[in-house]
């Protein structure tokens, strides 16, 4: 357990006491491209403004936001959606719709194809998965905006509630339902859907039947942050692609593999002894007509 949990607030790394650091601290600001200038997560006025944390050696996203870096992550969608040469624009929080006129959710970003004279062509979903955490993050990170210079080293170690990814949550309870829903109606109209997700994140996931790219109805964009030996500053790199079919990826991500019932079994077995050791059964004796 890495003894600081926060990896980079309002887009630096916590060590980092440039003068663009600072600045971003001080104004509390978002540089991946937000729908304005400041961070919004959490609270709009009391942004938690943590885009990463630490898990083992590795750096985990917990921000979407924090995907935008550059728009590559538009890019290499548009690559899977659309022909070579394409012209294709970006629309944010898209309201999807299903036929009974009821909301399923904003979709993170919908590329759109166009001709020369701006007519839309074709589209395709774009949906960004960070990762949720268990834990506090609040606590550390307003401990540290107190003093970012002093306390970029700080031990948060020892602390209750030590925030760390939750990838079963996740999985299960966002990604999962999101794709059911969202690109279950994309797919309906024969439209694409793509990923963007962390690496630890989808090293969670059920090993996925990839197929080749010119086949597939889903790409997922594999994505790492490496720090740059320059600048010290992470930087959002695609690590790989992979192409599957949307019906036999969403069955590996809502099934569980079957464990062993008689283990289940004996579980059960255990809590009933419990319960009746505990709680013996009252029994009464009815009498018949005498």
């Amino acid at each position: 357990m890495p003894k600081q949990p926060l990896a980079e607030v309002f887009g630096f790394p916590i060590a980092d006491n440039s003068d663009e650091a600072r600045r971003c601290r001080k104004n509390r600001l978002c540089p991946f491209g937000n729908r304005v200038p400041n961070c919004t997560k959490d609270k709009a006025n009391d942004p938690l403004g943590v885009c990463s944390i630490f898990d083992g050696g590795s750096v985990v996203i917990t921000c979407p936001i924090r995907f935008r870096e550059r728009w590559l992550i538009a890019e290499d969608a548009a690559e899977f959606f659309f022909p070579p040469g394409a012209k294709w624009t970006t629309l944010t929080e898209v309201r999807l719709k299903d036929a009974y006129d009821k909301s399923t959710g904003n979709i993170d970003v919908v590329l759109c194809s166009y001709d020369d004279h701006g007519k839309i062509i074709d589209f395709g979903a774009l949906e960004v998965q960070a990762v949720y955490i268990s834990g506090n993050v609040r606590n550390p990170f307003e401990h540290y905006m107190e003093n970012p210079k002093a306390r970029a080293g700080m031990d948060w170690s020892r602390e209750q509630w030590y925030p760390t990814p939750d990838y079963l949550s996740s999985s299960r309870k966002r990604l999962a339902p999101q794709l059911i829903f969202k690109g279950g109606i994309f797919k309906a109209w024969g439209k694409k859907t793509a990923v963007a997700i962390n690496r630890g994140f989808f090293e969670t996931l059920p090993i996925l039947q990839s197929v080749d790219a010119n086949e597939a109805e889903m790409a997922w964009f594999i994505y790492d942050l490496h720090k740059s030996p320059a600048t010290g500053v992470y930087a959002l790199t695609k690590g790989q692609t992979v192409y599957t079919r949307f019906d036999e990826s969403l069955a590996k991500l809502t099934r569980s593999d079957p464990g062993n019932v008689d283990r289940f079994v004996a579980q059960l077995q255990q809590r009933v002894d419990e319960k009746l050791d505990g709680n013996p059964p009252t029994t009464e004796v009815i009498l018949g007509p005498s």
